[in-house]
């Protein structure tokens, strides 16, 4: 376990933004996640568990307390009735246990290529994209609790998983930390490709796309929508997609006839509408492609923010004339996916 005092966080962030930390942690296996917990003990301060520093806004002043850079690394799989469980480590970058699920032929984590960070924060995040989520997934996580220093493996429901959340984000949940989680895969599944940009991308192909086919499809449109975060400083959408009710998205639909929304989750007794922010930014607010300084919207979606050598306080104060603008021309209430630390 490696230790470090007074570490400039913008350096590890790909929003580019932060202070010095207290104390920085660089925990690579299983062993150091368990010192650095008894770290935590002795010093008695707010900890922050960090991955790739994705889905993060760190700010100016820094984290007054312990940062441990989780950096354990693995893959393995096994069998499991009919279907395959993949274990990866926590700090094992996202995108190459989707790259190793494909490649071992194996459904149900294709759709979320190429999002950056780890699977420990993915899994804290519920991450999502075309159509397919973390919670679909996964089976099981295990986390050690810093306070008593025990491992215990949380089953999908334990997680309580939530759009772009889950119990590790809870105040009670961050006292743990992903140390590894299992993902139940398939053999025989079926290609996801009702989100309507794939099934733009495949319209006209008379196959049946394979697993590399459909990652590589998401690969290039998300290439031509995102800025490349290893250049840019970003941290991908900025913000979640609200939900409306359905009498508050025929008001909408009244006054924005092309907005598009749809239903969350048709089993709920009172059904939700899931909006497009990104088109209401654009369409409705003209805010792509919009700066202020050297923040701004990117110029190929307006729902992600790129800062070019700004401050935290900068890229936080552009979001929350983007929040006031969204209220004033439609009434709607957004809320941030990136998570603020040190605020």
């Amino acid at each position: 376990m490696i230790i470090k005092e007074k570490e400039l966080l913008k350096t590890h962030t790909t929003f580019q933004t932060g202070g010095p930390a207290s104390f920085f942690i660089e925990a690579r296996t299983e062993n150091d996640i368990k010192e650095a917990a008894i770290f935590f003990k002795q010093k008695n301060l707010p900890v922050f568990v960090l991955g790739l520093g994705s889905n993060l806004l760190v700010s100016d002043n820094g984290f007054k307390g312990i940062i441990i850079n989780i950096l354990s690394e693995g893959i393995k799989s096994e069998v499991y009735n009919e279907d395959v469980l993949v274990i990866a480590e926590a700090g094992e970058r996202w995108d190459s246990l989707v790259g190793y699920s494909v490649w071992e032929g194996l459904y149900g984590l294709e759709n979320m290529s190429a999002i950056p960070g780890t699977v420990g924060g993915g899994v804290a995040g519920n991450i999502g994209a075309y159509g397919a989520e973390v919670k679909d997934r996964l089976l099981w996580v295990d986390a050690l609790d810093m306070r008593s220093g025990n491992v215990k493996r949380f089953s999908n429901a334990d997680c309580v998983f939530t759009y772009r959340n889950s119990f590790f984000k809870t105040e009670e949940g961050k006292n743990n930390i992903i140390i590894r989680a299992g993902f139940l895969l398939s053999k025989n599944g079926k290609a996801n490709i009702a989100y309507k940009d794939l099934s733009d991308f495949f319209a006209g192909k008379t196959s049946v796309p394979n697993l590399k086919e459909i990652r590589d499809a998401i690969i290039s449109i998300r290439q031509s929508k995102l800025p490349d975060w290893t250049k840019v400083g970003t941290a991908g959408s900025f913000f979640k997609n609200p939900t409306v009710s359905e009498k508050e998205f025929s008001d909408l639909k009244t006054r924005f006839p092309e907005i598009p929304g749809r239903i969350e989750d048709s089993s709920l007794s009172e059904k939700r509408v899931k909006l497009s922010l990104g088109w209401i930014l654009d369409k409705i607010c003209g805010l792509k492609g919009m700066s202020v300084g050297r923040v701004g919207t990117y110029g190929n979606q307006a729902l992600v923010i790129v800062n070019e050598g700004g401050t935290a306080n900068e890229v936080l104060s552009f979001a929350g004339s983007i929040e006031k603008i969204v209220k004033e021309k439609t009434g709607i209430t957004i809320e941030r996916e990136v998570e603020l630390v040190g605020f």
